[in-house]
């Protein structure tokens, strides 16, 4: 029985990066079954993903060590990960529940390859769509007076869950400089993109006085500035007069779920590679 693994590696551009990775892998008996790559001229780094097998009788760790060797050659960043291992994802939310419901289904019908340790909330909205999954749903309220306790009962349970993931699926509170520090690389947010003159309350709303003629949504990993980490997905929708706020509500949450949809699916197929403030997406 054989084992499959995905390899991703960046490092400063150089001549002779995939010759000695291909290499090495064939070396170790592995087998390439997918390879992408991509060398940024701006940034001067070079990004690879290989999805390998490998023969049962391999000794993973003398493999890692071996990329590990040539990864610090190249002064390079690498991971090794599992590719039949199941992220483990806790899902935030608010009171706005289609990208959670979306993300839910998803995952139920076999259509997303993870695992929801559980649902979380500051309100008890969505405690029984929770449980008609059969996932966890822990009820966290916070104001500003409780917002530190929250915000380490959060972190306890990303531990105690061995979380590898966090998505923030319309969790309408801005996480602190400190938790977002703890999960800086693991938590995706996602929010209304185009539309980046509406802040604040009812937003398709404003939008919709404004008569735009787009809308849209971005994933993104959260980071201490708010809404501006690196972006992972966006997608538009174009709209026109005829369009109520209703109208806008309903093609945005579309939008909203589709996009994080594809943002989670990527990052644990570990497509995601950042690239300084931005990030390099294989599909």
């Amino acid at each position: 029985m054989r084992h499959d693994y995905i390899l991703t590696l960046s490092c400063p551009d150089r001549t002779g990066i995939v010759y000695r990775v291909s290499a090495l892998l064939f070396e170790s008996a592995c087998n390439i079954l997918d390879a992408q790559q991509f060398g940024d001229e701006e940034t001067e780094r070079f990004f690879l993903r290989i999805h390998f097998d490998v023969p049962a009788v391999l000794d993973m760790a003398a493999l890692e060590g071996r990329v590990a060797q040539l990864a610090q050659e190249f002064g390079g960043d690498w991971q090794i990960h599992d590719a039949r291992k199941r992220a483990r994802l806790l899902l935030l939310v608010s009171r706005q529940g289609h990208c959670l419901n979306d993300l839910l289904f998803r995952v139920r019908s076999g259509q997303l390859p993870v695992e929801i340790a559980a649902v979380a909330s500051n309100h008890e909205d969505f405690a029984e769509l929770a449980a008609s999954h059969r996932v966890p749903f822990r009820y966290l309220p916070v104001s500003s007076a409780t917002r530190d306790a929250q915000e380490a009962s959060l972190v306890e349970l990303v531990d105690k869950e061995r979380i590898d993931l966090v998505v923030l699926a319309r969790y309408m509170q801005i996480l602190s400089p400190k938790l977002c520090a703890a999960l800086a690389g693991r938590a995706i947010n996602i929010h209304h993109s185009f539309l980046p003159s509406f802040k604040g309350a009812k937003p398709y709303h404003q939008a919709h006085q404004r008569g735009v003629k787009v809308i849209g949504a971005t994933a993104h990993y959260v980071t201490g500035d708010l809404d501006e980490g690196p972006i992972i997905e966006q997608e538009v929708a174009r709209v026109d007069h005829a369009a109520t706020p209703r109208d806008l509500v309903r093609v945005g949450s579309d939008v909203e779920s589709l996009v994080l949809a594809r943002a989670v699916r990527w990052h644990v197929e570990h497509r995601v590679l950042l690239n300084g403030h931005r990030t390099v997406v294989f599909r």
